[in-house]
């Protein structure tokens, strides 16, 4: 059974959603696996113009890593490979990408939300970056260069949960939207955006992440916490 659904609708845009709302879309290795499928096919399929990232239950965009999926140390550190492949895969995506942060986005949701271009926030939103908490070396790359370097150690040495007036206000999204609306608004503004000349903004992308050198740091944290998870401490 699938844990993930993927759409495509007929202006373009590619719907991606985490679809495990009794576990609040906690991520396991199968998703993660689904996940880097859906943005591998959105990034081939010509018709794609945007890609927007959300979940079947606007309770929970995700509730970060599934703490209760039994592996053993290969099968953690697979896992682990993956977010971080997951997390490259979405900061390196060559369209327009967006996120429905509805409800619960934490940890790997959040991190996931973050590697997006935009995000529209839900009323209901509580993000949190757990990080320093369970001692996990991951958040700098794509927080720094979002909010900056003390809104991201706030986030982040504090593991703050954060609600949508403070994510506003401080950049972690962009705008707001009542809770359960959350993707629509998404999505809307999705299809704006894909009525675009689909070059010119691929290539302003290209440019704003060539200058500000965001896939070169997120590649360098994810070899980071793949080595914290192989060779040092790990997640239990």
């Amino acid at each position: 059974m699938e844990k993930t659904r993927y759409e495509v609708d007929d202006e373009g845009v590619a719907l991606i959603q985490l679809d495990r709302p009794k576990a609040l879309n906690a991520i396991d290795t199968e998703m993660l696996r689904e996940l880097l499928v859906h943005l591998e096919s959105a990034k081939e399929d010509p018709s794609v113009r945007v890609v927007v990232m959300s979940s079947t239950d606007h309770m929970a965009f995700s509730a970060g890593a599934d703490i209760r999926e039994d592996l053993d140390r290969e099968g953690k550190v697979e896992r682990m490979q993956l977010f971080a492949d997951l997390y490259d895969s979405v900061v390196g995506f060559p369209k327009p990408t967006l996120a429905s942060c509805h409800g619960y986005t934490v940890g790997g949701g959040a991190e996931i939300a973050v590697g997006c271009d935009i995000r529209v926030g839900g009323s209901n939103l509580q993000m949190r970056f757990p990080g320093a908490e369970l001692g996990v070396p991951v958040g700098p790359a794509r927080l720094v260069t979002l909010c900056g370097l003390s809104a991201a150690k706030y986030l982040l040495i504090g593991s703050q949960m954060v609600k949508a007036d403070e994510a506003l206000r401080i950049g972690l999204v962009n705008r707001l939207a009542p809770g359960a609306a959350t993707e629509n608004a998404t999505i809307e503004f999705a299809r704006r955006i894909a009525a675009f000349e689909p070059e010119g903004v691929a290539r302003l992308k290209q440019m704003l992440h060539r200058w500000d050198d965001i896939e070169g740091r997120s590649s360098d944290e994810g070899k980071g916490q793949v080595a914290w998870q192989e060779d040092g401490p790990g997640l239990g």
